[in-house]
């Protein structure tokens, strides 16, 4: 699922507790649409010294202090590089070649903090922050440096229990060797907020610029006034090529690190702390990247956002989805503490060789993966469940005969995996400006949707938002970077 700079993509499936299926998905989709003036004047409170507010829809953000990369880089990052354009080769040589620091404070779990801070209390205080979009080094600074951030507002959301501590210079200069190009910063340090646009239906896109020019988006989706999802992003670009995604034609142009995953929770936090939007409930990898090209540090940033010390995210709110370039890839986030989504698109495997001209494996290969990585999971709690995702294109893979595959395929994995509850979800192709793929018409989904039902099959179809503004599904692309140096 991909995005473009300019006019910023995105689009995202929600994961919901509080389903009504048993599998616990519930749909709801993005974005981009133009943000008002009121709405803008509340987010500026993240920059240090606000810019000033035309009637736009939307609002750029450039104060924010030069941002430093750190965290590791994924081991993943070098596989298969076979899939991987010349070009792509010399971007990712080229940005690898940057020595990475060690990952930093805020992907790091209470007791690693606190060897670096020296004190279990200090990092409970620094993460009392970071939880909710404050960055400690601007709250405890010398220069206290909170925007339109109330200090007062801030201090009365902090555990009672720490609510008048703070952290000394000492702790703050060992923060600081966390981001040592930045003042210790995650704000402008990991990641600086150069955009925000928000559509009628307040769901609100986020563009950050990492350290080396290049961009990210995230996408924050209210839910009925009730919860948020986030949509995020673990790498700039994919290189899968995928044919129907705008992400694809980027090539893979490197791995986010943790720190950086991380950090578009962190932004998130404080916009919907800002503008009054429900706080997020939900994460779903389905941004820019393949997670499993990835998997090292999307299991990091998994693993500090469900810790109830942390971010507090429940296991089961948080969704990877992956196309599968091997069927090791479900293995990966096998024992993560995460939901597990297939990109299918098709289990005819000329059909998907089409879609997805990088596979190497038949889809019976990449389904007895999944099969083996679900049976290694507790059959309890829904760990065992697993969403089959399907973009659907017109005279492509919308055929009964499609569907009757689908549904054969979907029942080996029902038969064989004890306890598992498995969803189709029906994506209907959102157009990303190419020749031959078209969007299926309404009557076309629903006839779909209705003989996977009728075969047993549980499907849903992902309602469309944002793709007036090429905001929706697979329409997503930031801008090439201009010259990653060497």
């Amino acid at each position: 699922m991909k995005f473009t700079n300019t006019k910023h993509l995105l689009s995202v499936a929600l994961l919901s507790a509080a389903s009504s299926t048993s599998f616990g998905v519930v749909d709801a989709f993005i974005i981009n649409q133009p943000r008002s003036l009121s709405a803008t004047s509340t987010i500026s409170s993240i920059v240090s010294s606000p810019p000033s507010l035309a009637p736009s829809s939307s609002l750029h953000m450039s104060t924010l202090a030069p941002t430093s990369v750190s965290s590791t880089t994924s081991d993943d990052d070098d596989d298969d590089d076979e899939n991987d354009s010349d070009s792509d080769k010399k971007s990712s040589k080229a940005t690898t070649a940057k020595k990475l620091l060690p990952k930093g404070a805020i992907s790091m779990q209470i007791d690693e903090l606190a060897r670096v801070l020296g004190g279990k209390g200090r990092a409970k205080i620094a993460w009392d922050c970071y939880s909710i979009g404050i960055d400690p080094a601007n709250f405890f600074g010398s220069v206290i440096r909170l925007g339109y951030d109330d200090f007062e507002t801030i201090q009365n959301m902090l555990p009672s229990s720490r609510r008048w501590q703070t952290l000394g210079t000492e702790t703050l200069e060992r923060l600081a060797s966390c981001y040592p190009t930045a003042g210790g910063m995650v704000e402008g340090g990991v990641a600086k907020l150069s955009h925000i646009s928000r559509a009628a239906d307040s769901t609100t896109k986020l563009l950050l610029k990492l350290e080396d020019g290049l961009e990210v988006e995230t996408v924050i989706i209210p839910w009925k006034g009730q919860r948020s999802t986030l949509c995020i992003s673990s790498q700039v670009g994919c290189r899968q090529g995928c044919t129907f995604c705008a992400t694809g034609r980027m090539g893979r142009l490197r791995s986010l690190n943790s720190d950086e995953i991380l950090a578009q929770m962190f932004y998130a936090k404080k916009i919907c702390r800002l503008n009054g939007l429900p706080d997020i409930t939900n994460i779903v990898f389905m941004g820019m990247g393949e997670p499993a090209d990835n998997a090292d540090n999307v299991i990091t940033a998994a693993e500090i956002l469900t810790t109830r010390e942390l971010f507090q995210l429940a296991q089961k709110k948080v969704v990877v989805s992956t196309v599968a370039p091997t069927p090791d890839a479900f293995r990966k986030f096998g024992a993560a503490p995460v939901a597990l989504a297939w990109s299918v698109h098709a289990v005819n495997d000329d059909i998907r060789k089409r879609l997805v001209p990088t596979t190497k494996y038949s889809m019976v290969e990449l389904r007895q993966g999944l099969i083996d990585s679900l049976l290694a999971r507790p059959e309890s709690g829904n760990c065992r469940s697993i969403m089959l995702e399907v973009a659907l294109m017109a005279g492509v893979n919308d055929s009964m005969q499609c569907a009757d595959d689908m549904i054969d395929f979907a029942k080996v994995i029902i038969d064989e995996v004890p306890g598992c509850k498995l969803v189709v979800n029906l994506i209907p192709f959102n157009d990303i400006g190419h020749e031959v793929y078209e969007r299926p018409t309404d009557d076309a989904v629903k006839t779909f949707q209705t003989r996977l039902q009728a075969g047993g099959v549980y499907t849903c179809v992902r309602a469309t938002r944002g793709d007036d503004k090429t905001a929706a599904c697979g329409q997503l692309a930031t801008k090439k970077a201009k010259k990653l140096a060497p």
